[in-house]
């Protein structure tokens, strides 16, 4: 039997690399699991690829994780058709934008912070009340929400940050009903959105970032999004059942 055999899981940001290899390993493990994102297309090309005989395993649903209305009516959505909720992963996010200080467009930081942290707080609010006692949500962080970058993305830093905090209210509010909270603080990891991340970087400050990285991690490399995977499943199952209020690092030691 697998770790998560018949669980019902949520995971947004699932059309991509690091929502799509996790839904992958739930699904392995034998959850069932509904992916929204923001570009149903996307999330049509998601499902076909988890596919599996047992066809319902596994659908999509268009959301925006920063609207009300649509965060609820998915996990509404996902209660009506498998039951409650046990797993919860809030893995949307976007990029902001890599611009020095005094330049910063403000509708870049607003909507950066809006997506990250609203969304969030969103999906604890609005999710936690459909779990089961004993679920587990868990909130894609970075490196990012523990240290100020290089100076050039306020918008990103300050969302990763804001996401520690809502992770931590989250863990004492919902610590009664046994439902675990915690952050994955990724550090590069080897995907379409990290790279546009440092090529912008690299841009503005003038260095090769993703080299820069490769030689400043421990283990001398990016991570695959499978990497990343294998941590959120970790607080997804029962193997977590007594971790709950963390921020945990995935990153190759960089932080360490």
């Amino acid at each position: 039997m697998g770790l998560l055999q018949n669980k019902v899981c949520v995971v947004t940001g699932g059309a991509g690399s690091i929502g799509l290899a996790s839904a992958r390993r739930f699904i392995d493990e034998g959850a069932r699991v509904m992916l929204v994102d923001l570009d149903q297309a996307q999330l049509d090309k998601a499902v076909a690829l988890l596919s599996t005989p047992a066809s319902d395993q596994v659908f999509g649903r268009a959301g925006d994780v920063a609207d009300a209305a649509q965060v609820e009516a998915s996990y509404e959505a996902v209660v009506a058709r498998w039951g409650k909720i046990d797993v919860l992963f809030s893995n949307a996010g976007n990029a902001g934008r890599n611009a020095r200080l005094e330049s910063y467009p403000e509708d870049i930081f607003d909507r950066t912070l809006t997506i990250h942290a609203r969304g969030a707080f969103l999906a604890c609010k609005y999710g936690a009340p459909l779990m089961n006692d004993g679920g587990s949500i868990i909130i894609t962080s970075s490196i990012a929400g523990v240290r100020g970058g290089n100076g050039v993305n306020m918008a990103y830093v300050t969302a990763k940050h804001a996401q520690i905090g809502v992770m931590r209210v989250a863990a004492r509010a919902l610590a009664g009903r046994g439902i675990r909270v915690n952050t994955i603080n990724p550090g590069p990891v080897d995907n379409a959105f990290q790279t546009g991340i440092e090529v912008e970087m690299g841009q503005l400050i003038g260095i090769n970032v993703t080299e820069q990285l490769n030689q400043t991690v421990p283990l001398k490399r990016h991570a695959d999004a499978s990497e990343i995977a294998g941590a959120v499943l970790y607080f997804a199952s029962s193997l977590s059942t007594y971790t709950t209020g963390t921020v945990h690092m995935v990153d190759g030691g960089l932080m360490s």
